[in-house]
Parts: structure tokens; C-alpha cells; sequence
């Protein structure tokens, strides 16, 4: 564990993506199986262990505590593992630190009873650091910055191979995964990816420049509307059909009504929307579906999946990554024409011979609730990843709106001092006057300087404390910006922002210039 906590540790206070694939790869290049295996199912979300559960760790922490001042530090702290790593008093006794492994098989055999005492032995045994690693293992909840496609790419540049051959094999692949580690070093074959679906790298598109438009020849570009739904990849192989999406995950439990009936083997690129009365749904009504292990009926039936076609990778065992787009694309129309697949439908080219053309469509993209616009070379292969020049994506403005900050709550990871994730509102005429009502929250846009000076201004400015979470007095003005204003019955404000994200701190406003809530309403697509 002592290595594993090391590594842990380095991530959360390491903010350069770079400097986290070198912690990865070290560690890798270090430890040997099965230990880096079961250190990389952690990261990738791989691992998880139903028996052991946060009530159990709480329960351990207060009994090895007084449990009232447990639970003032974890109300200061705001985070679980580090609260009970510092609070622990280790018994005395010959205790010895667990390995990784040894608590990764231990626990994954282990009924319910028995993990309360191995867990207390293993505390017992560790230092602060050690417990904090440890206990993030079991709950799942490591947040140090790590996503399964970091650890992937960590993996491609330490071992040379390439990114889009380890995504392929992985669905085959079971922790600690010796096989793939003796292939990353040499010392094995290719693992075979077999007849399940294997997701392959998206490529991804750039933020376009206007500026570097009149660089740019119209006559080499391909545009298409961005649709304001989730990219994904539907995977359609000899032993079974997946969703993923642009990271690798495999979302097909919450669209079982897209993968019905599909008699083809294809690797598909598009964008996953909802249908409601025939035609495509907002976003919202999107979110409704998105992270349900088990649809309804009843929301299948009212809001059906539905997957808009960008692009084609693999059609009936064909890889034709290396061809040009539009080469794709031909294929694509016919393959589309002749099996005429259900759930499923083309996104148009949208013809057009000058920049200017394209820009007063863009202009009219929000009135038809949609993001912006793709523009993409005719002549560009299916490349991996986030290539500079092939594909732009150029956006609609983003709206912004002036807000009050009503709440504040601490954040996870090297942010879990600091009151870092904001709600802020909008004014309100009611019988008695104007009052605040919440529109949304936003943990993003401001510095690191800007995160202390607005954690020191809600701590001078608290007015209740509900747990992890303050009240704060009506005093400071954000302007948020935010993408598009959605009707939401779930939101006591009746609206859901779209990536909001703070755009400056109003320093100079006075609270009561920020908008009003019929200002927001104006602005809801419907």
C-alpha cells in the first residue's frame, strides 16, 4: 500500500496532465505484477468492492473516536477518507502494512461481516497517508484527477504502443491484467480483442479561430450542424452491442431501446439524442436518461433514444479509418440507404461555397437549439485523438447572466479546504418583495488566486451552516456564462443551466442590478 499511497498522493496535488502520466508510468516501470495491475483497475474504475461500504469506515472512526468530534472534523474537512486517516489512533501492537494486492483479493472474497475487523487491522497498520490511499481504494471515491482514459494513455507512453490498440483489447482485459503488461513489455503477444465490442479512440475536433477562417479554403471543408446532445460510439460486434462514450465508457444500460435489433457489424460515430412527439429532444430531457442503470418503460417510451450519424470507422469487418472523410461519408450514405437501420438517421452535409454563408447560419444556431457548427476537411483520415487542423468546431456564443452567490461548499481533492463549488440565484418578485431563488451551481472559471479570495469572502460572509455546505449573506455578484437555459421541472426556479461556468467575479456590482428571473426565462429554448 505504502507505494500505491505514494502514488495516489502525487496525483491529487498534481495539476500538469503531463507530470500525471509520468507519476503512472513510473509506477508501472516499478512495481511488478499483480500490484500495478490492481493499481490500474483502481484508476480506470475497475475495481469495487460491495461489501464494504462508507457507513462501515464511519462507523470504525467513531469508534476508535469520540464521535462528536469526528463529526465536526468531517464537517470541516468535507471528505471521508482524509478525515479518518487523520482522526485514527493505530492500537499498539505488531501491526503490519497490507500490500495492495493483499487488500484487493482479501476484500473481493470477503462477506460483509468480516470487513469491518480487516479494514480496522489494516488502519491500524498504516500511516496517515497509507489509511487516506487505502480508504479511497475501498469506497471508490479516489478524485485525484485521473480519468480511465489518462491511465490509458499513460500506459501507450511508457510501454510505445499505440492508444488506440490498447482501447481495443481492453474490454477483453480482467484485473490485474498480466496479459496486457507482458504485451506492453514485450514479453507476450497482442491480447486478442475477441468478438466483444471494443471502443476505439473518437477524433475530436479543435476550437476554431475565426481569424484563421480566411486561411482556411471552403472549398476543402465539409460542415455539419453540432447537435446538442453526447457523442458517442455504438459498437455493433459479433458477441454482443455497446455504447460507449467519448471516454471509453460503456453507457448501453441506460439506452437498451437503441441497441434492439441491430443484425450489422459496424463501429459508428454520431450523437446520442431523445426524441419527444418526433422530433429531437433538449438536452434536458437527454440528462433524464443519461446514468440510469435501468430505464423505465415509461421514460423509454417517452423520450426514445435516438443516434444521429457522423461517421463510420469499421462497416462489416472494413476498417476505413485510413480513408478520407468524404470517402467515408460515401460509404456511409450507401451502408445508411441500403439497411435503413431503426433509432437511427444522417446528420446533413450543409452545402455552402463561402465562409460568410456558414456565418449567418451559426448566427441562427440558438433559435433552432442547436450548438454551432462543425467544420471538417474533406480529405481527412480518422485520426485518434485531438488532431490540430483536420476538424473545427465553431460554436455558438455562450449567454451570461449576472447572479447573486446564495451558497458554498467545500470541494474534493487538493480543493476539499477550500468552499469551492458555488450556487448562485437570480431576483424574484414575490408577495413580500424581491428575494434570491437558486438558477445553478458552478465549480469552474475562476483562478486559483480568484478560488482564495472566494473562499475567504464566504467565510467572511457565512450566515448559516448546513454540514459542508454555507449560507452566505447576498453581498457578491457573479457573471456566469452558461450555454443554453432549459425548462426543468426538477429545479425550484423551473429552469437547468448548461455548463455554467463563472466568467468573472463582480467585484464593483451591487446585488441589486444582478438579473431577474423573467430576464432567464426570456432565454429558455423551448
Amino acid at each position: 500500500m505504502k507505494d500505491f499511497a505514494q502514488l495516489l498522493d502525487g496525483l491529487s496535488y498534481m495539476a500538469s496532465r503531463n507530470g500525471k502520466l509520468r507519476l503512472i508510468a513510473d509506477y508501472c516501470e516499478r512495481i511488478p505484477d499483480p500490484g500495478r495491475g490492481y493499481a490500474l483497475a483502481a484508476l480506470t474504475g475497475e475495481l469495487s468492492f460491495a461489501a464494504a461500504k462508507p457507513a462501515a469506515i464511519r462507523g470504525l472512526a467513531e469508534a476508535r473516536s469520540d464521535p462528536v468530534l469526528f463529526r465536526w472534523s468531517y464537517d470541516y474537512v468535507g471528505d471521508l477518507a482524509e478525515t479518518t486517516a487523520l482522526i485514527w489512533q493505530p492500537k499498539p501492537g505488531a501491526n503490519r502494512p497490507p500490500e495492495l494486492t493483499e487488500v484487493v483479493e482479501r476484500l473481493a472474497m470477503a462477506a460483509k461481516a468480516e470487513v469491518p475487523a480487516l479494514v480496522e487491522r489494516w488502519l491500524d497498520g498504516l500511516d496517515a497517508t497509507g489509511r487516506w490511499a487505502l480508504l479511497k481504494l475501498i469506497t471508490g471515491a479516489l478524485r485525484v484527477g485521473v480519468s480511465a482514459r489518462l491511465a490509458k494513455t499513460a500506459l501507450a507512453q511508457w510501454s510505445g504502443k499505440d492508444l488506440a490498440d490498447i482501447e481495443e483489447v481492453w474490454p477483453s482485459l480482467k484485473p490485474p491484467y498480466a496479459a496486457l503488461f507482458a504485451w506492453l513489455e514485450d514479453r507476450g503477444a497482442r491480447p486478442e480483442p475477441g468478438r466483444v465490442p471494443s471502443f476505439r479512440p473518437l477524433m475530436l475536433a479543435t476550437a476554431l479561430d475565426e481569424a484563421a477562417l480566411e486561411s482556411l479554403p471552403p472549398e476543402g471543408f465539409q460542415a455539419e450542424w453540432k447537435w446538442d446532445g453526447i457523442r458517442v460510439q455504438l459498437v455493433a460486434a459479433p458477441d454482443g452491442v455497446a455504447v460507449f462514450s467519448r471516454t471509453g465508457d460503456d453507457i448501453g444500460a441506460a439506452f437498451p431501446d437503441l441497441l434492439e435489433g441491430i443484425g450489422f457489424q459496424a463501429v459508428l460515430d454520431g450523437e446520442l439524442l431523445v426524441l419527444q412527439e418526433g422530433e429531437i429532444a433538449s438536452f434536458n430531457a437527454l440528462q433524464q436518461r443519461l446514468n440510469r442503470k435501468s430505464p423505465t418503460r415509461k421514460l423509454i417510451a417517452e423520450s426514445p433514444a435516438h443516434l444521429r450519424l457522423y461517421d463510420v470507422l469499421l462497416l462489416e469487418g472494413e476498417d476505413l479509418r485510413a480513408m478520407s472523410l468524404y470517402e467515408r461519408r460515401q460509404h456511409l450514405e450507401t451502408w445508411y440507404r441500403e439497411r435503413q437501420p431503426e433509432r437511427m438517421d444522417l446528420s446533413p452535409i450543409i452545402p455552402f461555397k463561402a465562409w460568410e454563408e456558414l456565418a449567418a447560419l451559426r448566427a441562427d444556431a440558438r433559435a433552432k437549439g442547436i450548438e454551432g457548427l462543425m467544420l471538417k476537411r474533406k480529405d481527412s483520415t480518422y485520426i485518434a485523438g485531438r488532431p490540430k487542423g483536420p476538424w473545427f468546431k465553431w460554436k455558438r456564443d455562450p449567454l451570461v447572466a449576472d447572479c447573486v452567490l446564495m451558497y458554498a461548499q467545500r470541494g474534493h481533492g487538493k480543493r476539499s479546504s477550500f468552499y469551492s463549488d458555488y450556487t448562485f440565484g437570480v431576483w424574484k418578485e414575490g408577495e413580500e418583495g424581491d428575494s434570491l431563488i437558486p438558477v445553478g451551481k458552478a465549480y469552474f472559471g475562476f483562478t486559483d488566486e480568484e478560488l482564495k479570495l472566494l473562499d475567504k469572502w464566504v467565510r467572511d460572509n457565512t450566515a448559516e451552516r448546513f454540514g459542508p455546505v454555507r449560507a452566505v449573506r447576498p453581498g457578491l455578484v457573479l457573471e456566469v456564462a452558461f450555454d443554453a437555459l432549459q425548462r426543468s421541472s426538477r429545479h425550484k426556479s423551473g429552469l437547468a443551466m448548461r455548463f455554467p461556468r463563472i466568467s468573472r467575479i463582480r467585484w464593483d456590482k451591487p446585488i441589486e442590478e444582478a438579473d431577474r428571473l423573467e430576464t432567464l426565462q426570456a432565454q429558455i429554448e423551448v
